[in-house]
């Protein structure tokens, strides 16, 4: 994704290999050493818990961490880690959670209650300027504090009511905290390791730099060479290191799918982080027992960029939307690896179901187009698609460019930037129409619909629809246990996201990769991560 590697070779595992034939490859030697070898498709922007707000690089920090909860591989329900039970009051607004007796962070150090209250108020302090710091709003005062309109951190509802027991109050009923305190911005921090390096209220301090990274996970961070690699090894003093496995696991930040497949081939990977499209079909033949396809909770759509003038009329976004065969985009770009997407949040969303959508219309967005202005694109200013540099993103990007110069007579450009460019651009607004992505975090509609909820952190479109608001306060409000009031005002508030059309959806997600047949324990999982602690490699 952000940057482009050269092939890699046998040289880079040496220190894995060493000693073994000169005909073993590095997966061969990683059996023999219990060492994963995985494609993981980026270098980490960031390795802090609060700060870190791409896929791959969650991935690295959920190994390396873990929060009071864990979600299963799965079923995406919450399951014990470091808490070991939790309650809720009867109105929904005061939690309860347990923590196991003597956890430990990987320096031996105990791990208590006040290290989460610690971290918790870090990410919401407003001097730190946590880009996941939205994911604790549900906290009592969080919002405010993190605003600066609530100055008294003593204030935010948080407490540590002794080392092994920790309630949280909130602002609104939040049935599914549960999942979403096993999210990064929940995971505990060590205090004394951020104190020594001033990283409490600062960014890039290298408190995260191997020797100096302190972590509670199940794997501790090795060595960290930026572009080639990232090694973990095992944590004995996690709380399941006697269930863990592995003993190491080696991230190679391999930017292109091709260089993946080649390195798998070359017996140089377990597993890849993703496939090409365009190999689909020669692994179906040669060995469908190691291609993977593994439905992900993963919406992509385009985003338009509503503070641009030409996008500022919703019936030229709902145009643009309109004109778009989501059908034949899943079969042909996508080589029916996809389902295509009508709507912004996925099936198998919890019990969820999302509201029908939006479909080709051809007579409508002409209908809409020329309504606006530009009949045929008349006088329709050429305007610029935004993707990243990956293998899918481009290729749709021409599919969309030449659907819409067919049916609308309106004409684009693509710009290809790399991932850091990607997404810095959307946080900024520097585009005009953009190829984006959201996997869940947790399994709720709110993990999709939040993202253009008022200040969201990563309403990268410049939307802001009081209705829309309105709708997910009132979601929130819905009784203790009224589900179906809940997700009926949710689909209501869809439907409005897609009518409006700040995006367009395309196609929900899913991991194309290849696995070793050596790799076991290895679940599918709809939400990318995994508990690295139930992988072993076996002969």
């Amino acid at each position: 994704m952000h940057r482009c590697l050269p092939f890699l070779t046998a040289l880079l595992f040496a220190a894995f290999v060493a000693g073994c034939s000169p005909r073993e490859t590095p997966a061969e030697a990683g059996i023999r050493t219990h060492t994963l070898l995985v494609g993981n498709a980026a270098e980490p922007g960031d390795l802090d818990p609060h700060l870190a707000s791409i896929l791959t690089d969650q991935i690295i920090i959920n190994t390396l961490f873990e929060g009071l909860t864990v979600l299963d591989e799965t079923t995406t329900k919450p399951l014990p880690a470091a808490a070991v039970s939790w309650s809720a009051s009867s109105d929904g607004l005061t939690w309860i959670f347990n923590l196991r007796e003597n956890l430990k962070w990987s320096n031996g150090e105990p791990l208590v209650a006040q290290d989460f209250v610690n971290a918790w108020l870090r990410a919401l302090n407003p001097a730190f300027a946590a880009d996941n710091a939205w994911y604790l709003f549900p906290i009592k005062n969080a919002e405010a504090y993190n605003a600066g309109t609530f100055k008294d951190p003593s204030g935010v509802g948080v407490r540590a009511i002794d080392d092994r027991t920790l309630t949280i109050s909130l602002e609104k009923r939040t049935p599914y905290l549960p999942a979403l305190v096993s999210l990064p911005a929940w995971f505990p921090l060590n205090q004394r390791s951020l104190d020594k390096f001033g990283a409490m209220d600062q960014r890039g301090k290298p408190w995260t730099r191997p020797g100096n990274l302190v972590s509670n996970g199940a794997y501790q961070l090795a060595e960290w060479t930026p572009d080639v690699r990232i090694v973990l090894d095992k944590n004995l003093h996690h709380r399941d290191a006697a269930r863990a496995n592995l003993d190491h696991i080696v991230f190679l930040p391999i930017a292109k799918p091709d260089d993946e497949e080649r390195n798998y081939r070359a017996g140089q990977l377990h597993v890849t982080f993703n496939l090409p499209v365009t190999k689909l079909a020669t692994w179906r033949e040669r060995a469908p027992e190691q291609l993977r396809v593994d439905p992900l909770l993963q919406s992509n759509f385009l985003r338009f960029n509503t503070t641009r003038p030409i996008l500022a009329d919703a019936r030229i976004r709902q145009a643009l939307s309109f004109a778009i065969d989501r059908e034949l985009l899943a079969k042909t770009v996508l080589q029916g690896s996809r389902l295509p997407a009508h709507t912004l949040t996925p099936p198998h969303t919890g019990t969820y179901e999302s509201p029908v959508g939006v479909s080709a219309n051809l007579d409508r967005a002409r209908e809409l187009l020329a309504a606006a202005g530009h009949p045929e694109g008349k006088n329709f200013p050429t305007i610029e698609i935004m993707v990243r540099n990956d293998e899918i993103m481009p290729r749709l990007a021409e599919a969309i460019q030449a659907m819409w110069l067919k049916e609308l007579g309106v004409k684009s450009t693509i710009s290809q930037v790399e991932q850091k460019i990607w997404i810095q651009n959307q946080q900024t607004l520097n585009y005009t129409v953009c190829l984006s992505a959201w996997t869940a975090d947790y399994p709720d509609p709110l993990s999709f619909l939040e993202l253009f909820y008022r200040d969201s952190a990563y309403n990268w479109t410049g939307w802001n629809e009081d209705v829309y608001n309105r709708m997910l306060d009132l979601a929130a409000a819905a009784a203790a246990g009224a589900t179906n009031v809940r997700f009926g005002v949710l689909q209501d508030a869809e439907d409005l996201l897609l009518e409006d059309a700040p995006i367009a959806p395309l196609y929900f997600g899913a991991q194309t990769y290849l696995l070793h047949p050596s790799v076991k324990g290895w679940a599918a999982s709809h939400l990318g991560f995994r508990r690295f602690q139930l992988v072993s490699l076996q002969p």
